[in-house]
C-alpha cells in the first residue's frame, strides 16, 4: 500500500451562499491514483458535502525519510491522525459593537 494525499472541493452552500470553492485534504492507502480516487469518494464526507476530487498526489518521502504503510489489523480499517492545535490570535475585546449600530451612534451624537 501507498500513501496519497487527496485534494477535494467542493461548495457550501452555508459559507457565502455557495459561491467559493473550499477545499479539504483527506489521506488514503491505495496501490494506484485510480483506487485512491474511488476510495475517496466512499468517504461520508465526501458524499455529504458533494466534493470533487481536484488533485491527488503519493506521499513516497518526507524530510529524507521513506513513508512505508504497515497494515494494523487491531486498527480496523480506521484512519488516525494526531492533531495539534496552535493559534496566535489577540484576545477577544470584552465589548463589540456592530457596524449598524456604531453607524447610528454616530448619527444621533451629531445631531
Amino acid at each position: 500500500m501507498k500513501l496519497f494525499l487527496v485534494h477535494c472541493g467542493f461548495y457550501d452552500s452555508e459559507l457565502c451562499d455557495g459561491i467559493y470553492e473550499s477545499h479539504i485534504n483527506l489521506f488514503v492507502a491505495a496501490e494506484t491514483f485510480e483506487d485512491a480516487r474511488s476510495k475517496v469518494k466512499l468517504a461520508s464526507e465526501f458524499k455529504a458535502k458533494r466534493m470533487h476530487v481536484d488533485g491527488i498526489q503519493e506521499i513516497t518521502a518526507v524530510d529524507g525519510y521513506s513513508v512505508i504503510l504497515n497494515e494494523n489489523p487491531t486498527l480496523n480499517g480506521k484512519t488516525v491522525i494526531m492533531s495539534s492545535r496552535h493559534r496566535d490570535l489577540p484576545s477577544k475585546p470584552k465589548e463589540t459593537v456592530s457596524l449598524q449600530s456604531a453607524s447610528t451612534q454616530s448619527r444621533e451624537q451629531s445631531s
